[in-house]
């Protein structure tokens, strides 16, 4: 169906049997949000806000939280806009498929914006106070809009198509901020606004700024999208929606005319001011720092308008089905993108940065299968490209070896990863680099490590599901477990300093240099609490890669340097304990929680759902 707002998709979704709504007044303040992860955890329905405390307007969450749910809202266009990027990667396919093309033509004709007069979303206006304060987590350092489109253009250019249309979480409270007059915007300049910001204090011009809230569905998952560099995405947007993306101008700012609310605004021209903490999707709080705010200049709103919301936390969440779908839609741009490379899958279990598994061709030697060659090359082109070279961890294995092999199956991956790892030659380090704003694995703020393997050729080990029987450890280290085939997670002492850790650890290498049968289980992971970490494969991939830092935490039973490069004998260990300088794990306010188990009681608006 096509949606020309989101009271409309809110209407399909109620007609349909997946909208709840919660007439009874509920606090923005820790518990909307808290409504929201349980439903999501339940695989509920949408959820209607219709009494939000201290705000005029209703909030809508979860609109994407189950897949199913997700795809009813964006087909049938998802066909027309996927065949449109297919063609692009691969225009043989207008003749493999003729029918492509008459879907992609589909998709073009709505993408041209389309400028109205009449914006609906000016019929009024209100203060930033008016909004609903969503505050998600504890020690958040105040409300954030988290579903928000921010709209801005290529300073002195009047061209629609010089812009950014991105989504980037707004602080609307708390810090330093000017109550109401003031907000954050966490952006980093190598993002597409930051281009446009960084041209504005070249040429001295004021910075004009739009953020558009909630309209079609389509426009939201348009500020998401990694598409290439001069193809805007309000074009994709109309695409994506089956209808055109309308506009108006208002004081030299861009309305979108079906938003649901429109705030506009001028960035503070060389300043910043501290935004957050804020409960991130890695699982932890990205803690407060230093990004550009704006002055908010009006703050505009259609009748009936409704204020859509997300939570963010340790995945999966809500915005786990808008990776799923930008990876259904992308899929032949990655393939055109990065020759050679055949799936890329960005560990949703490990917090999507810290973890990349991919397949890839290895031709460059091909009756030679003793070590990765042309693997190194696209793992190389991977780390260079876009969102993807934010990642810390990249496995990459030969798409000769199983080319049925699902980089998606992460378990089934690392064990055809580990069946062949060679430690003397496929583990290849960046050190001193820069590393994702979101990941606190490092003592420094964007700087980090990088760890590439790159595992090609036969089989060279059976993988362990026990330990050998005469199997034993130091005494710091205790409670071993086998979170899978090869892989093995030990509970070691607290972390104190890397000067103790390394003492640790090269007690533990020590002791397991001695030990018999070990080759069978080339993976330990060192952790705080094994029995959690080896309960399920996602525990392991989130504590794993979210807690370690590969430089620093990566060690190996007689370890060694030759030429420069770094390389061991089994088992290969990771260090991923809590160390005194990451940041917190989030956890739920507990009065909160049971205000929430209240509203799951016979009678109460979430019976039977939670």
């Amino acid at each position: 169906m096509k949606f020309s707002s989101l009271n409309q998709c809110i209407r399909f979704l109620k007609k349909n049997g997946e909208l709840l709504v919660i007439d009874t007044p509920v606090d923005p303040d820790l518990e909307m949000a808290e409504i929201t992860r349980r439903v999501f955890a339940a695989q509920g329905p949408a959820v209607l806000f219709t009494h939000v405390k201290h705000s005029k307007f209703a909030a809508v969450s979860n609109m994407f939280g189950t897949w199913e749910r997700t795809l009813k809202i964006f087909e049938p266009q998802l066909a027309q806009v996927t065949a449109l990027v297919d063609l692009k990667s691969d225009p043989a396919l207008v003749l493999k498929k003729p029918h492509n093309l008459l879907k992609a033509a589909g998709a073009l004709v709505h993408s041209l914006p389309v400028r109205t007069r009449k914006p609906k979303v000016m019929a009024n206006q209100c203060r930033i106070q008016d909004l609903p304060m969503i505050r998600c987590w504890p020690k958040d350092g105040g409300a954030f809009i988290l579903l928000p489109q921010v709209f801005s253009k290529e300073p002195g250019s009047d061209s629609i198509f010089h812009s950014n249309l991105g989504m980037y979480r707004i602080q609307i409270s708390g810090n330093e901020y000017l109550p109401g007059k003031e907000i954050g915007l966490h952006y980093q300049l190598h993002r597409g606004i930051g281009n446009h910001h960084k041209k504005a204090l070249e040429l001295n011009l004021p910075f004009k700024v739009s953020i558009f809230i909630g309209g079609p569905p389509a426009h939201t998952l348009a500020a998401v999208m990694p598409l290439p560099e001069g193809m805007p995405e309000i074009c994709f947007a109309g695409a994506l929606a089956g209808k055109n993306f309308k506009y108006a101008h208002k004081d030299q700012y861009l309305i979108s005319a079906d938003a649901d609310f429109c705030i506009t605004g001028t960035i503070v021209p060389g300043k910043t001011k501290k935004e957050g903490p804020f409960g991130d999707h890695l699982g932890y709080y990205s803690m407060d720092h230093d990004y550009p705010y704006m002055r908010v200049d009006a703050v505009y709103h259609r009748k009936n308008a409704v204020f859509p919301f997300t939570v963010v936390g340790r995945t999966p969440q809500e915005d786990s089905n808008f990776g799923r779908l930008i990876h259904q839609i992308t899929r032949s741009a990655i393939k055109d993108a990065i020759p050679g490379v055949t799936a890329i899958n960005a560990v949703d279990d490990a917090g999507v940065h810290p973890l990349l598994l991919a397949k890839a061709h290895e031709r460059y030697v091909p009756y030679e299968k003793l070590r990765p060659r042309e693997l190194l090359t696209h793992a190389s082109r991977i780390l260079g490209t876009g969102q993807l070279s934010l990642a810390k961890y990249l496995f990459i294995c030969a798409h000769e070896d199983d080319p049925g092999l699902d980089v998606n199956d992460e378990k089934a991956f690392f064990i055809h990863l580990l069946e062949r790892l060679d430690l003397k030659s496929d583990l290849h380090f960046s050190t001193q680099t820069t590393m994702d704003t979101l990941d606190y694995s490092t003592r420094d703020i964007n700087q980090g490590s990088k760890l590439v393997i790159a595992s090609a050729g036969d089989k060279r080990r059976i993988l362990g599901t026990q330990f050998p029987a005469d199997f034993s450890l130091p005494r710091e280290f205790h409670c071993a477990h086998i979170a899978a085939p090869g892989i093995a997670v030990i509970q070691g002492p607290v972390f104190t300093t890397y000067a103790q850790a390394k003492t640790q650890m090269q007690h533990l290498k020590n002791h397991l240099e001695h030990q018999t049968g070990l080759d069978r289980l080339p993976l330990f992971v060192v952790v705080d609490d094994a029995l959690f970490s080896a309960r399920t494969f996602a525990n392991f991939l989130w504590v794993t890669f979210s807690r370690s830092n590969p430089s620093h935490d990566v060690y190996g039973v007689k370890e060694q340097f030759v030429y420069k490069h770094w390389e061991c004998e089994p088992p290969l260990m990771i260090d991923a304990r809590i160390k005194p300088f990451h940041s917190k794990v989030l956890e739920p306010d507990q009065k909160t929680m049971d205000r929430v188990d209240a509203l799951g009681k016979k009678g109460a608006p979430l019976f039977g759902i939670i």
